[in-house]
């Protein structure tokens, strides 16, 4: 079953959460570490994040700079199939326009369907670390939906150049992000959920949300949304706090607000575990709420927040 077809058949609530690949040359030993402490609370599947390369200057002998490319955290597709074939649990690996050219995005479509994934979360991506807007690779995309498009040329059996694929395609279903405070670029939220509208009309089949820590924010997005006759389940996505410095890094970084009682309560913690305390705690109560509400799922970003999660599922699954 694909990941709309799961959420539909499920009778509670389900449980998914995300994962970055391993950096480069160490392993996959702490990325099965997390998904070990996790599993046993039923997760519907598992998403693996996909990371651009980056520029970095290392100075040569004659005191100039090298720029060369680096990608960090390669392998999402090599990724996604270790953990389908250790676990037998689905995966959901991101593909992005970012970093990467059309020949590229469709040579990612193929080792997927060479081994039978079937759904993906279709993204831009973010802005590489030395621009200071996105700006798309030479042959490559600017925007999720044009990716949208070539997935959808891909499931129909064409290349990207049109010419056909001559073997039967098995397609590719495929969710999208979404931003309860709306997009960094975006000028307004209503324009930000026309774009999640076209997103759906061009075949995204549900969204997943930017993290978030006030659920009246996504209620009322989820609302907004669905007067603009955006239909498809809209999953919120939650990262629990783990440590003071993410007070000023998270709000900068992913262009939300906290709310008051949290950011009161926060300011009197006096240490990283009093903090992280805290984000359990606010987390379960944003977890049970939601559940009230009565969403698809709820998924969790486990980037140093592992032990949190599990501490968060416990209570709520």
């Amino acid at each position: 079953m694909t990941v709309s077809e799961i959420l539909k058949s499920c009778e509670r609530t389900a449980f998914s959460f995300e994962v970055l690949p391993p950096l480069k040359g160490t392993g996959t030993a702490a990325l099965f570490r997390t998904i070990d402490s996790l599993r046993v609370f039923d997760p519907k599947y598992i998403n693996i994040t996909t990371h651009r390369s980056e520029y970095v200057y290392s100075e040569q002998p004659d005191g100039s700079f090298l720029r060369s490319s680096v990608r960090r955290r390669p392998g999402t597709v090599a990724v996604a199939s270790a953990i389908m074939q250790k676990y037998n649990i689905k995966v959901v690996p991101h593909i992005v326009v970012s970093g990467m050219t059309k020949e590229e995005l469709e040579y990612n479509l193929l080792d997927l369907q060479f081994l039978g994934i079937q759904d993906l979360l279709v993204l831009r991506g973010d802005k590489a670390k030395d621009e200071s807007r996105f700006m798309p690779v030479k042959d490559g995309y600017t925007h999720a939906t044009e990716l949208i498009e070539q997935v959808n040329e891909f499931n129909a059996g064409r290349f990207v150049d049109g010419s056909p694929i001559k073997a039967s395609v098995a397609p590719f279903a495929y969710g999208v992000a979404c931003y309860p405070e709306k997009h960094e670029e975006a000028p307004n939220i209503d324009f930000d959920i026309q774009i999640l509208k076209k997103k759906q009309d061009l075949g995204a089949s549900y969204a997943v949300t930017q993290l978030f820590y006030d659920n009246k924010k996504y209620f009322d997005f989820v609302e907004k949304a669905r007067s603009a006759g955006v239909t498809i389940p809209i999953i919120p996505g939650i990262k629990p706090l783990t440590k003071a410095a993410q007070l000023s890094v998270i709000p900068k970084t992913f262009h939300l607000d906290f709310p008051e009682d949290l950011l009161s309560e926060a300011l009197k913690c006096k240490s990283d575990d009093d903090l992280k305390c805290l984000g359990v705690e606010w987390a379960v109560e944003q977890c049970k709420d939601l559940i009230r509400f009565g969403v698809p799922s709820i998924h969790f970003y486990t980037m140093s927040a592992v032990d949190s999660i599990r501490l968060i599922a416990s209570q709520v699954y």
